[in-house]
């Protein structure tokens, strides 16, 4: 393990251009755990071995700002007890190149010693490593503890694909209030290390459309539950009958009180992740179809930012990249509806595309063991750079001085990196 490097003072190297509205992409972190098979998609793109390379083709693309968080399943050995040499070396290399990291400590698995989502311990041990890794690097300022909190759950415990690999509604639950208040108690950990922490909440923006009249009721719920993890995030009431359902599935009356009571939401971002798998057709008997952006990202972000009143950040994307130049279509679809909530005064601050590589085997949401290269990268597995990527580079360049963040006049300062001494 590494010796924890020194804090060389306060006074900021960034200056007084902090960049304002945020442009990013990311290195895929999921670790999730599959019939026993711990999935790493680190591993996968090749990260673990050529990060280096990787951050170098982060500031080539004009991107300032990164979702990027060392692999908790081998940086957390057990309660107290971290490997910090990963974490070291890279978030090192990200403050020389004057990139800002949007921490993201849990994508979708946890360690081994842990088990899984269903444990009740999680929250709390969870809080302990997000203060360990608060201090460990104090200049940290912008933080997803969670990610994806609403996949995370559907995936693990009641689709039955990853993690505890369960499949029923009090499963979901138990999932689903361990994650928010792993969330909560992170953010709480987080403050008193760094008092103007900006909390992301990068969380998939879903929409449900009924097939046949007989699945109105069925598509009316789950765009009820879709907002489940951010209405105990956020202290949002829940409808009657959700409440019903989650007090008939496991959560008691003194944990919804205790989400209800929640100071956490002004140090948050709405982060919304927004693909073209996002929307779903509901049919009789209960199968499901993606029938494309039939809402489209705006429409459907509209509707969370009305129920919640945050700062909205678009902070996942991507679609595959084919001959017909598919992925760039979306990426201007993408941006021309971030684009649209601006001149509607919504306080947008800022764009993602995920991730700066190809993925490996999501065209199964990588319940199999393929290999098989996903193109959505904006560079493919040789580094070699997309047409996607070329065209966010050039988005990038052009409007990058004319897009001043609303975060500006909502009082939600992006303060400037601050020192540390690298050995």
């Amino acid at each position: 393990m590494s010796e924890n490097p020194t804090d060389a003072g306060r006074s900021p190297f960034w200056g007084s251009a902090v960049p304002s509205f945020m442009f990013a992409t990311g290195i895929e972190n999921s670790n999730p755990v599959v019939a026993g098979r711990r999935v790493d998609q680190m591993r996968a793109s090749g990260f673990d071995r050529r990060w280096a390379e990787d951050f170098a083709l982060v500031r080539d693309l004009g991107c300032e700002f990164l979702r990027f968080g060392p692999p908790l399943h081998t940086t957390w050995r057990g309660p107290g007890n971290y490997d910090w040499a990963f974490a070291d070396e890279t978030m090192a290399a990200l403050r020389k190149l004057r990139i800002y990291p949007i921490v993201d400590l849990c994508h979708f698995g946890v360690p081994d010693w842990i088990g899984d989502f269903q444990n009740p311990d999680f929250p709390k041990l969870f809080g302990d490593y997000a203060a360990a890794f608060a201090q460990r690097f104090p200049w940290v300022q912008l933080y997803t503890p969670v990610n994806e909190m609403y996949i995370c759950a559907l995936f693990s415990a009641r689709y039955g694909w990853w993690n505890e690999s369960l499949s029923s509604d009090r499963s979901f639950i138990t999932a689903l209030k361990h994650l928010v208040s792993a969330n909560q108690t992170a953010m709480r950990a987080i403050l008193p290390v760094r008092p103007d922490a900006i909390f992301i909440q990068s969380e998939s923006a879903e929409q449900y459309h009924a097939a046949s009249p007989a699945t109105w009721a069925e598509a009316r719920w789950r765009n009820a539950e879709r907002f489940l993890t951010l209405d105990l995030n956020y202290g949002h009431p829940v409808e009657a009958p959700v409440y019903e359902y989650l007090m008939d599935n496991g959560l008691t009356r003194e944990e919804y009180a205790a989400f209800r009571r929640t100071d956490l939401k002004r140090h948050c971002v709405l982060g919304t992740d927004y693909y073209v798998t996002n929307e779903h057709l509901i049919y009789e008997g209960g199968h499901m179809s993606s029938p494309g952006d039939v809402y489209g990202y705006a429409t459907i972000i509209e509707q969370y930012h009305s129920r919640y009143g945050l700062p909205i950040m678009h902070t996942e994307t991507n679609l595959r990249d084919d001959e017909q130049g598919s992925a760039v279509a979306w990426l201007w679809k993408q941006w021309t509806n971030l684009m649209l909530l601006w001149e509607q005064r919504l306080p947008v601050l800022g764009f993602t595309w995920y991730s700066l590589t190809d993925q490996v085997d999501w065209d199964t949401a990588l319940r199999e063991n393929n290999g098989r290269v996903n193109p959505v990268g904006l560079y493919d597995m040789d580094r070699q750079i997309r047409p996607v990527g070329v065209h966010y580079k050039r988005l990038i360049s052009q409007w990058r001085d004319v897009l001043p963040a609303r975060s500006l006049c909502l009082q939600l300062p992006l303060a400037p990196l601050r020192p540390e001494a690298v050995s």
